[in-house]
């Protein structure tokens, strides 16, 4: 139910985004990034000066990105923020480097086989 609430809301977002939410709420965005790790570094600056009090405001959320993700990195920075889970199209010729690295987080992953990439 939060992959497909982050879904329907990362399809809104200026390209290229990172959103993390939970089955009800958007918690942080980071939109109109050229690399998926600076889009997750947006979000999470966000979510952190919306929680001040809180070290780990994304812990047990969900991040969705509108594209593929190109390289492991970005995944990484994904799982460093706390989500859980990830929703994204695939495609990428490193797929298998990103699914490696959603399963050495322990992250579940869902391909969707389509882009929002909204510009």
């Amino acid at each position: 139910k939060a992959l497909r609430f982050a879904w329907r809301i990362c399809g809104h977002v200026k390209s290229n985004a990172v959103i993390f939410t939970t089955c009800d709420r958007t918690l942080a965005i980071g939109a109109g990034q050229t690399s998926r790790v600076d889009a997750v570094k947006v979000a999470v600056m966000k979510a952190a000066s919306l929680a001040p009090d809180n070290p780990r405001p994304l812990a047990g959320s969900v991040a969705a990105s509108d594209a593929f993700f190109p390289f492991r990195d970005g995944l990484d920075e994904v799982a460093a923020a706390g989500a859980t889970a990830v929703i994204q199209p695939g495609g990428s010729v490193r797929d298998a480097e990103v699914i490696a690295a959603a399963d050495e987080h322990g992250l579940a992953m869902v391909f969707t086989g389509t882009r929002h990439f909204r510009h």
